[in-house]
């Protein structure tokens, strides 16, 4: 699904970290560009096979750009060592729950779920996961879910987020700050004959999360009773 020249100006990238370089290099940029939007409107393609609520979009709206915004980092590399995509209606500045490509040498995966909403988004979710919880636990607990996405992101609040029973016997499933999940997928695997295969699977199984997701940003307040 991607091709080595993705892997293969990152890398170099990783190590040449600086505009000069990169100036220099910015027809192989153009070319390994091009090929990750190639490989994304393959993917977005075969999203839309398995979940067609992500509609027509094109792989601009989702791809994110390698430029690093450094203002207020105490890391000062101008470029990212990755190429992203966030693949969902809307594209990539949607607050819904999608599908995320991330191509970095060594450390390659697929993503799904929302993260780091914005807190009326985040509040929907965590509502649709109070009011029913034993669905959302069927879902993460699923053993074949698990099988490739062991456990949710773990970036959580100390306290029972507000608004919320403190007493209520699942409070940890209301802490998280994002629903998000992860699978690592091997370089050569994201290059080769069984990366539609490896992403096909994980996309169909993170796809109840999305839909749970989805159908809590999607609701009406008054039909959530807390």
């Amino acid at each position: 699904m991607i091709e080595p020249i993705v892997y293969e100006f990152l890398k170099q990238l990783k190590d040449n970290n600086n505009r000069e370089w990169f100036t220099e290099n910015k027809p192989w940029y153009q070319d390994a560009k091009l090929s990750f939007e190639n490989s994304i409107k393959g993917i977005i393609d075969l999203i839309n096979t398995i979940d067609d609520s992500i509609g027509l979009i094109e792989p601009k709206d989702c791809i994110f750009r390698i430029y690093r915004d450094t203002r207020f980092a105490k890391d000062k590399t101008p470029y990212k060592t990755n190429m992203g995509a966030y693949i969902v209606r809307g594209g990539r500045k949607s607050p819904r729950g999608g599908y995320y490509i991330h191509v970095e040498p060594g450390q390659s995966f697929i993503a799904g779920g929302i993260y780091c909403p914005p807190s009326e988004e985040l509040k929907k979710v965590r509502k649709e996961v109070y009011n029913f919880t034993d669905e959302f636990k069927e879902i993460i607990e699923d053993k074949d879910f698990v099988s490739i996405y062991p456990e949710l992101y773990q970036d959580k609040l100390k306290m029972a987020p507000k608004g919320f029973p403190k007493d209520f016997s699942d409070i940890d499933l209301l802490k998280y700050k994002s629903y998000i999940v992860s699978h690592s997928i091997a370089d050569n695997d994201m290059t080769g004959k069984q990366g539609r295969s490896i992403l096909s699977k994980a996309i169909k199984t993170v796809k109840p999360l999305n839909d749970f997701i989805n159908r809590g940003l999607d609701a009406e307040d008054e039909e959530i009773v807390l």
